[in-house]
């Protein structure tokens, strides 16, 4: 009963994250989230629909100049105080896997939340070390050399059985070299991705860098793979995910 109703107030605003703000989905499609060890729904929720994710990608496009305009010691210590922010609320973070997961307690507080906080400090890191090369031997009378630039707003899905995991897998990287990012978690897991997301805003990233829409893969995946404001798209899942 108490995680019930931690999930209940803690999502009272919707599961879409988006310009740095929890808000209502607006497919008109309502989704329950069911805890595998009870069989109980615990939370229902309206989805993403492609005006969400419109706006998840506005909000993204928005944030990139700032963003990629930041240096990278500037989004390095971004992701270091949201490492500090995820392990300062690990607890929730690992109660809230356990429940929409079905995973025992033990296995989110001794591994997929202390390696969700490992991996934000491994990128908050390599941020710093986003280098250009140059080199003179492809022609004897010029140099060549290689920049590293943002490619823009990277469209993410992420699949149900890692929910955090996954999406720090699909964020950390792409934030840390300057893009923004939309991610679309599995609808039936999304609560940690929005708890991730609102760490991002909490810690500082500016509001549009980390959006969430949770929705269906018809609904939301589709039109994010396919939006125009989409530079770059990352998924991991099934054969119709592919």
């Amino acid at each position: 009963m108490g995680n019930r109703f931690q999930v209940l107030d803690r999502f009272a605003d919707g599961a879409q994250f988006i310009g740095g703000q929890v808000r209502t989905g607006g497919s008109g499609t309502v989704q329950g989230i069911v805890d595998p060890a009870s069989g109980d729904t615990v939370y229902r929720y309206e989805t993403a629909g492609p005006a969400d994710v419109d706006a998840a990608v506005a909000a993204a496009e928005s944030a990139l100049p700032g963003w990629a305009g930041a240096t990278p010691a500037e989004r390095s210590d971004a992701l270091h105080r949201l490492a500090a922010v995820l392990a300062e609320r690990a607890a929730d973070f690992a109660r809230v896997e356990s429940l929409q997961c079905g995973k025992p307690i033990k296995l989110c507080t001794e591994f997929d939340v202390p390696g969700t906080v490992d991996n934000t400090s491994f990128f908050a890191g390599a941020a710093r070390h986003l280098q250009g090369q140059s080199a003179g031997e492809y022609s004897g009378d010029h140099t060549s050399y290689v920049r590293r630039e943002p490619i823009g707003v990277v469209g993410s899905i992420a699949p149900w059985n890692y929910p955090l995991q996954m999406a720090a897998w699909k964020i950390l990287p792409a934030i840390a070299a300057g893009n923004t990012v939309v991610l679309k978690p599995a609808e039936i897991t999304p609560l940690t991705s929005v708890m991730f997301a609102q760490a991002a805003t909490d810690a500082g990233l500016p509001p549009g860098v980390v959006n969430v829409v949770s929705g269906t893969g018809r609904d939301a995946g589709e039109r994010l793979v396919g939006h125009p404001g989409v530079a770059m798209v990352s998924f991991t899942g099934s054969t119709a995910v592919g």
